[in-house]
């Protein structure tokens, strides 16, 4: 029998939850893409990103004018330099060129290898249609920001290079993607003290292995 508390009381309704603020939205969105662009590129569609935002798929539209917008936008979050950044700064200053020079190359080599499709996928974006110029700046200023902070490592041993230390720098950078994005890399087995190694004494053997400290 029914009391007639639970006669009055009627259907239950589900309390609306409220809806999010576009700039929270937009990070939600954000999050759910960079997952899906390690997984697929720039081929995941918008209709896997609402499921893994767990909302309609319009949404999205509401938020961003297109689905280049989105996954521009995912990219240049999951390629901000900060925890690259923050790690390299660790790096012991104390100890010499070469080790420091091994552990940043390491740092740089995981970063690369972590963010591959990212990164083909950020090539792709860039170069389409009506990208905005600050996206651009963003890339390049992230690249920017990675080559100081290993011009910072190699400048207390300058006066033992025959170039400059941002030039150092920028080479030991171009080892790196090469290691990762050319047909021929193998990050597996050109680790950071290796590409150091090719960087510092080049392939010729010598007849002195005293390196001076470096």
């Amino acid at each position: 029998m029914t009391s007639s508390t639970e006669q009055s009381a009627g259907p239950t309704r589900r309390r609306r939850v409220p809806a999010m603020a576009p700039e929270d939205r937009r990070a939600a969105l954000i999050d759910a893409t960079i997952p899906l662009l390690h997984e697929y590129g720039v081929e995941v569609s918008t209709r896997q990103i609402a499921q893994a935002a767990g909302v309609a798929e319009g949404t999205i539209f509401g938020v961003f004018p297109d689905k280049n917008s989105l996954l521009l936008a995912a990219v240049l979050t999951a390629l901000e330099p900060d925890p690259t950044l923050a790690a390299l700064a660790r790096i012991d200053p104390g100890a010499g060129l070469r080790a420091r020079l091994a552990q940043a190359a390491e740092l740089i080599n995981a970063r690369f290898v972590a963010n591959a499709q990212l990164m083909t996928a950020a090539r792709k974006l860039v170069i389409a249609p009506g990208t905005p110029p600050d996206a651009i700046d963003r890339m390049t200023r992230s690249r920017q920001l990675l080559q100081d902070a290993l011009t910072a490592i190699v400048q207390p041993d300058a006066a033992m290079l025959r170039r400059e230390p941002a030039n150092v720098a920028a080479l030991l950078l171009l080892f790196c993607g090469a290691n990762t994005y050319g047909p021929f890399g193998d990050p597996d087995h050109f680790h950071g003290e290796e590409l150091v190694s090719l960087l510092l004494d080049g392939l010729l053997i010598r007849p002195s292995t005293d390196h001076g400290g470096a």
